[in-house]
């Protein structure tokens, strides 16, 4: 019998969401998975799952177990750590996450930086702009913009996101240019899908709050492409400003309702939920933060 084993089992089986995901992880079979869950049961005597052909919840036991189990762990991890970092130096292999444009404008230089820093490192990074499920797609870390709906994930705010609306001038001379948030009700609009809708259009006028119905006739989870199909005088867009400016300083797009700015999002490092975050993840963690403290991009 071991306890650790079966522990560290169970925690990974919820942390998953299933047996399959969660052998994949630990490199075992899941046969041997559900027997190291199994013994662990039917050594406390108590029901910690509930299954089924295609679903699995934590009974009320089991989820104040996990809760305690998660601590126990980390815990455990910790003191491994604390006898092993001062003996040896940072290394090993991250899978990083970011989207396309963040990664490329933002990310690239603390990056380089850290790994000058730490020469055993190895990074993988994934430019991908799919919302990834870090879990079942075996990432370490992953930078994220917008607003943190999925609340098991662990969010760590690393710098302010500026949006701006932005159409170009051949549009603007063929449709009139809004004065008012209420006006782009009349419009066709651009929206960046990576984060809500309702929150690309949201304003406030003298203290009232204003959200606009827009009809959007394209939307993507790339701001890049956007900008560059209002450039060509499609629609008005909202996105990031760091997918817009290079357009706003060559004339391509114009701002347009300036004295009611969209409020900002955020940049955020997202680790996976209940996870014992390796010590070269959370330095990467920590490096990042350090490079974007209190900046906004």
């Amino acid at each position: 019998m071991n306890k650790f084993e079966e522990l560290e089992s169970f925690v990974t089986v919820v942390d998953a969401h299933g047996f399959s995901a969660a052998a994949d992880k630990l490199g075992v079979a899941r046969s041997v998975l559900s027997r190291r869950v199994r013994d662990l049961e039917k050594r406390l005597g108590v029901q910690l799952m509930r299954r089924t052909t295609r679903t699995l919840s934590l009974t009320d036991t089991g989820r104040h177990f996990y809760q305690r189990t998660v601590i126990l762990l980390a815990d455990m991890s910790d003191a491994e750590q604390m006898v092993s970092d001062a003996q040896c130096s940072l290394s090993g292999k991250i899978k990083l996450a970011a989207p396309l444009g963040i990664g490329i404008s933002q990310l690239s230089k603390p990056i380089a930086e850290f790994m000058t820093r730490h020469p055993e490192i190895e990074i993988a990074v994934d430019l991908n702009d799919r919302q990834i499920d870090l879990i079942a797609d075996g990432f370490d870390l992953a930078v994220r913009i917008g607003q943190m709906q999925d609340s098991s994930l662990v969010a760590r705010k690393l710098a302010n996101v500026h949006f701006a609306i932005c159409a170009s001038p051949e549009y603007l001379a063929r449709q009139g240019e809004p004065r008012h948030p209420s006006e782009l009700s009349d419009h066709q609009v651009m929206v960046y899908s990576n984060v809500q809708v309702g929150r690309q259009w949201f304003y406030q006028d003298k203290g009232k709050r204003i959200t606009p119905r827009v009809k959007y006739r394209l939307s993507a989870n790339n701001g890049e492409l956007l900008a560059k199909v209002a450039s060509q005088g499609l629609a008005i867009t909202s996105g990031p400003l760091f997918y817009l400016q290079g357009y706003i300083d060559r004339g391509e797009l114009i701002p347009i309702l300036t004295d009611y700015p969209s409020p900002d999002a955020g940049m955020y490092a997202v680790y996976p939920p209940a996870r014992i975050v390796p010590r070269r993840v959370k330095m990467l963690s920590d490096s990042l933060f350090e490079y974007f403290r209190n900046s906004s991009i």
